[in-house]
């Protein structure tokens, strides 16, 4: 089979658009991650403790920065950040946390910045400070409602190859059926036709006899 001849299929066609696009939203995503610093620029808020400045869902920018450029201020004046969850004494990306830093102080001992954060719907501030060395960003733009639940499912590279294939498997799978539509409606739009058995030549249904020789077509 010629190159040309397996560039026409369909299921080829479809393949070499889905690598494209995968492609691109890796370039997109790495490109993303180099420009603003961090490892995870696009993060959604999963929950509802920064009501009513963010709501659950909403896509927010993330800029990594360092420790003492954070502003750290109560009364919803201090900068909004994202970091893993200390509790869990790991950097785990399936717990990050959006609170505002609202204290900082400087470990001497330990040679490192830690942050006191508050969810601004929360009563109190939580319950353990954050070490600069879990710290993913500022938050520089938000908010785009809805759109962050989908970074639910992006934050590691595992969980991208496990959503894709799915995706690009329906995404083939539609192609010959939006196809068969396609040629459905185009065999719809077009007239009726009755070829004359004596000539070959096409004509309208309602006729009687051919346009070309005159024979009857009924």
């Amino acid at each position: 089979m010629k190159l040309k001849e397996i560039l026409k299929n369909d299921y080829v066609k479809t393949a070499l658009l889905l690598l494209i696009i995968v492609i691109s939203v890796f370039a997109f995503w790495f490109g993303l991650r180099a420009a603003l610093a961090t490892e995870y620029p696009l993060c959604g808020v999963a929950s509802g403790s920064m009501i009513p400045t963010l709501q659950v869902g909403d896509l927010i920018i993330v800029q990594g920065v360092k420790p003492t450029e954070i502003t750290a201020a109560p009364a919803h004046e201090g900068d909004i950040i994202v970091f893993f969850n200390p509790r869990k004494g790991f950097r785990d990306p399936n717990d990050l946390i959006v609170h505002r830093a609202v204290d900082k102080f400087y470990d001497e001992g330990e040679g490192k910045w830690y942050f006191t954060t508050q969810g601004d719907a929360n009563s109190g501030p939580d319950p353990r400070e954050v070490p600069e060395d879990y710290l993913v960003g500022k938050v520089v733009f938000f908010r785009i409602p809805i759109v962050g639940f989908i970074t639910f499912l992006m934050r590691t590279p595992a969980a991208i190859l496990v959503v894709l294939p799915p995706l690009i498997l329906l995404v083939i799978d539609w192609i010959p059926f939006f196809k068969e539509r396609d040629e459905s409606d185009v065999r719809a739009r077009m007239p009726q036709m009755i070829v004359c058995k004596y000539c070959g030549a096409r004509n309208k249904v309602d006729q009687t006899r051919c346009v070309n020789c005159g024979a009857l077509l009924i």
